[in-house]
């Protein structure tokens, strides 16, 4: 188990051990059934990588609890799956959770998680693993497999029904009216649009509602007198647009002036002069309130438009804050007298393997021939670098720090690409640049 006064060089060499190990275990087919998902949150007091966790999970637990216990052992023996570790890094800390499926007993899994929870340092810095829970797969699988017979008996419920009924409940349901229902203490008379509709239409009397449902419009509330009543105020605040349709006649404009005194009236409809609104027939309505519906996709349009308005927006803000941090780049680099200018040749070749690498926290060495030498983790690069010499090009999902340009130097490297730069003493001559300088981000 590692300590305080473990040397960091130490510790590294160990982490790459662990992950070649690791990597070679991804090629073994893992046979065991998985009975139960370990979760453990961690908090570490610094910015450490994923490679980081895992290899103090297999570093710090190693020899606790005997040799057969140990992961790798366990691992090899198919009781422990492909170990997975979300990070999450804010300001000068570290978080998330490790996930450790296993196909041991509970007995076993609950050791495993108290051993984890000894782990006291990621690197050089503390942290902290507190179990969250120890899920039962099975468990879990038994309530899918119950929600999906659900699901399959009432899909062969609904497909048991024959065409006929089919037919007939379209039909009923095309010739069936809109339901009147009443709002408010008042007991006005209305459609049950009202209730659920974004506007409304306010009409003299139940006739009238009962006309406008006939015509399909279920949102229309009566008056029923010439005074406003106080459920139609409260209700009409209630609403993002408010229509009026009355009768052509003097009672109504004296109902019209009341209402426009009382309450916000978007838009006001009249039948012809002389005529009522329940002695309209439904085309007659139609025709008059299609300038609501118009009204309405216009509306929608507009809202379309300034969604798409916001989000073209929000692609410039990316776009420019993108500019301005290739900007940043530039300006260091010039502080600093480093080149960050590649060839074309060179260009299109981190091009073609950007896509592999970028979010996978990996590296790529190329030869001179720019024909590949190796693909490792990021935590592995320094490592790797020692051990190679003919390396010219190397391209890597992390930051470019003055220690890997130490080991790029005794291994022959030209030219380095990453997301970014740590405050560099010395180049050595090796030309540097990021993703984001060459437009890749």
């Amino acid at each position: 188990m590692y300590t305080h006064n473990t040397n960091w060089n130490t510790y590294i060499s160990s982490i790459h051990t662990i992950l070649i190990i690791l990597k070679r275990r991804e090629l073994m087919p893992n046979s065991g059934v998985v009975k139960y998902n370990v979760k453990i949150r961690f908090d570490v007091d610094g910015i450490v990588e994923k490679a980081d966790i895992i290899g103090a999970l297999f570093g710090q637990t190693e020899g606790l609890l005997g040799p057969e216990m140990n992961l790798n052992e366990l691992q090899r023996a198919s009781k422990v799956g492909r170990i997975e570790v979300v990070l999450d890094v804010k300001s000068n800390k570290s978080g998330g959770e490790v996930i450790i499926p296993m196909s041991t007993d509970i007995s076993t899994a609950a050791l495993i998680a108290a051993a984890v929870e000894t782990i006291d340092k990621v690197g050089p810095f503390n942290a902290k693993f507190v179990l969250s829970t120890i899920e039962d797969v099975r468990e879990l699988k038994k309530r899918m497999i119950v929600d999906r017979a659900k699901r399959i008996v009432q899909e062969w419920a609904t497909k048991s029904i024959s065409e006929s009924e089919y037919m007939l409940r379209d039909i009923y349901e095309a010739v069936k009216p809109a339901k009147l229902t009443t709002y408010g203490k008042e007991q006005l008379a209305c459609g049950v649009g009202v209730y659920d509709s974004d506007w409304i239409i306010l009409v003299e009397g139940r006739a009238d509602v009962i006309n406008l449902l006939r015509a399909g419009y279920d949102n229309a509330i009566a008056i029923e007198g010439a005074r406003i009543p106080e459920s139609v105020i409260k209700l009409s605040k209630e609403k993002s647009r408010v229509v009026a349709f009355l009768d052509g006649d003097r009672a109504a404009d004296l109902i019209l002036r009341e209402l426009q005194n009382t309450i916000r009236v978007d838009r006001v409809f009249r039948a012809p002069q002389g005529r009522e609104v329940e002695d309209l027939t439904p085309v007659e309505i139609q025709e008059i309130l299609r300038d609501v519906a118009e009204d309405k996709v216009r509306e929608k349009e507009k809202e379309s438009d300034t969604v798409e308005r916001d989000r073209d927006r929000d692609v410039d803000y990316r776009q420019r804050l993108i500019r301005e941090e290739k900007r940043d780049d530039e300006k260091r680099f010039k502080q600093k007298g480093m080149e960050f200018s590649i060839d074309d040749n060179l260009l299109n070749r981190v091009k073609e393997v950007f896509g592999s690498i970028n979010e996978a926290l990996e590296a790529i060495a190329l030869d001179s021939t720019m024909q590949e030498r190796f693909k490792v983790p990021v935590s592995e690069v320094v490592h790797r670098l020692s051990t190679e010499k003919d390396v010219k090009y190397l391209m890597l999902d992390g930051i470019i720090t003055q220690r890997l340009l130490d080991a790029a130097k005794d291994a022959g490297v030209e030219c380095i690409v990453g997301h970014r730069v740590a405050d560099i003493k010395d180049t050595y001559g090796i030309k540097i640049a990021t993703f984001n300088q060459l437009g890749l981000v």
